[in-house]
């Protein structure tokens, strides 16, 4: 589902965060508008499988927890995050989003306006276990603004892909130096 938007949006610079398999930045890579691609996953293992598994002059592999290791910014994001409430009898990051499902999805848009260029776009996959509201909410808050481009249903959820962008408000202030904002309260 991420993968036909991928190749449908994916332009300039991209980031795949939590690449596992590597599909999204193989797509991206296959596509002419994307000059190249930055793949990164916080499990090693992940990392090493798909640099001797995939090779591609446009694709680069490293290790880091979101952006935490990764320099500079990006025209396209892309990211299909673990989703569902952790499990304390099921320890597995590439599923286990947080308590309720959503905060690794939270800190992920609480950081993307360091990464994202003035136009770009994220590209972001999520499931109604996620609480689709608070994704919503945290968009928002994060003064960035979505675009519901597919929704799937997947057994026993609802799977969204959103593309997300800066919002103008956000774009006019970061031109005028305005960094790290986020919106605290509705009124005037």
């Amino acid at each position: 589902l991420l993968a036909k938007h991928v190749a449908r949006h994916a332009f300039g610079r991209v980031l795949d965060i939590g690449t596992g398999s590597g599909i999204q930045a193989v797509t991206a890579a296959k596509q002419k508008r994307v000059k190249s691609v930055l793949a990164v996953d916080i499990q090693k293992e992940v990392v090493e499988h798909c640099r001797k598994e995939i090779k591609h002059r446009k694709i680069k592999f490293a290790i880091s927890d979101l952006f935490s290791k990764v320099p500079g910014k990006f025209d396209t994001i892309i990211f299909n995050p673990p989703y569902l409430p952790d499990d304390v009898r099921l320890k597995d990051i590439t599923v286990g989003g947080g308590k309720k499902g959503y905060e690794t999805v939270e800190r992920f848009l609480s950081s993307t306006y360091r990464h994202l260029n003035a136009e770009g776009i994220i590209l972001l996959l999520f499931s109604s276990l996620t609480k689709k509201q608070k994704v919503d909410e945290f968009i928002v808050n994060n003064l960035l603004e979505y675009k519901e481009l597919d929704k799937q249903p997947f057994f026993m959820e609802e799977l969204y892909v959103y593309l997300i962008k800066k919002s103008d408000f956000l774009r006019q202030l970061e031109k005028k130096g305005v960094k790290d904002l986020k919106r605290l309260t509705r009124g005037h």
